[in-house]
């Protein structure tokens, strides 16, 4: 058996097959959900619900989509130009620590949101440029590298929280004193989570698709990302192009962190995420790396999980569900992506 490429995919293998592979993830969802005990079609239609069901549950999932529109772009950027960044969980908390260390009082009030931003955004494009540099110039394997960055990051965060950034006022707790009120993003409605940071990712996932596809910069990328050895030939600068690429790809992920500290939380703790870094590069393959269809594929991602919260406790079904829900929506997608530009063949 060969993999044979194909010219002219049909408008079936092109709608057909992702349409199949979405089917073939509810077929497992409602599987998992038999095999917990529950009605299959009842916890189908409470993860819905339970992710756009009334205002509070949109409004919920909006928030939680806000840091993986900004890790699903991260991820997005570096890898359409086959820089393989991992460590978007790094450089949210990099984004976050730099929030917190000037949101706190250490700046004057009527210029501390815009500065913590545009901080948290260099301190993120910093520490993805360092394993960039290692791999243009000493060849150094940038998923590794970034990936090691991530732990090393949790364990200075742990320390900052239980030293320096620790709360005086909080009762022992590993968490940092509250950004002050001119720090914080505005909430969109009053009294609930949703703030502006979801606001500025859907203006940052518009701005990618700009750089992307109107900007000299976007064709590097996707050259070099499409052969590289093609664009170093063509006289191509595929390394500053990395390393362009690379401080772009940081800076949205730190953002994803200073909007969770001066948005949702308000200050830094260990639990600030969930993996959303990680989560981020779901997103961005479910979307094809496309900018514009990681805001949608972050909105089905957040869903599925603010969804999964609320059948949990109105089903008795573990959240787990909700990881294997994402987990076989990523093999199958990708598998049916795949098929649409090539078919088996035996011989």
């Amino acid at each position: 058996m060969r993999l044979e490429p194909i010219a002219n995919p049909s408008l079936w293998r092109q709608l057909g097959l992702p349409a199949l592979a979405l089917g073939v993830t509810v077929l497992v969802a409602m599987a998992l959900a038999l095999l917990a005990g529950a009605d299959p079609l009842a916890v189908l239609g409470q993860i819905l619900t339970g992710a756009v069901g009334s205002r509070f549950a949109l409004l919920e999932t909006l928030n939680r989509a806000t840091p993986l529109i900004f890790t699903g772009l991260a991820v997005a950027v570096a890898f359409r130009a086959k820089l393989w960044n991992i460590g978007a969980e790094a450089q949210l908390y990099g984004g976050a620590i730099m929030a917190v260390l000037l949101g706190t009082g250490a700046l004057g009030a009527p210029f501390v949101l815009p500065v913590t931003a545009v901080v948290a955004l260099l301190a993120g494009a910093m520490l993805l440029l360092v394993p960039v540099l290692l791999k243009v110039r000493l060849g150094v394997d940038e998923v590794v590298t970034t990936l090691l960055l991530n732990f090393i990051m949790a364990l200075f965060v742990s320390y900052l929280l239980e030293g320096p950034l620790k709360d005086p006022m909080g009762m022992g707790w590993p968490k940092s004193a509250a950004l002050i009120k001119e720090a914080r993003l505005p909430r969109i409605v009053d009294g609930l989570r949703l703030h502006w940071g979801f606001g500025l990712a859907l203006i940052s996932a518009g701005i990618v698709w700009v750089i992307q596809t109107r900007t000299t910069l976007g064709f590097e990328m996707r050259a070099v990302g499409a052969n590289i050895r093609a664009a170093r030939f063509a006289g191509m600068p595929v390394n500053a192009v990395l390393v362009k690429t690379a401080l772009l790809s940081g800076g949205l992920a730190a953002l994803a962190g200073w909007s969770e500290v001066a948005g949702a939380r308000g200050h830094l703790s260990l639990d600030l995420s969930p993996g959303f870094g990680y989560t981020g590069i779901i997103v961005a393959m479910l979307a094809l790396l496309h900018p514009l269809g990681v805001v949608v594929t972050a909105l089905f991602v957040a869903g599925v999980f603010v969804g999964a919260d609320a059948m949990s406790r109105s089903a008795g079904v573990p959240t787990y569900i909700a990881d294997m829900l994402l987990a076989v929506a990523l093999l199958t997608m990708v598998l049916a992506i795949a098929l649409t530009k090539v078919r088996v063949v035996r011989g």
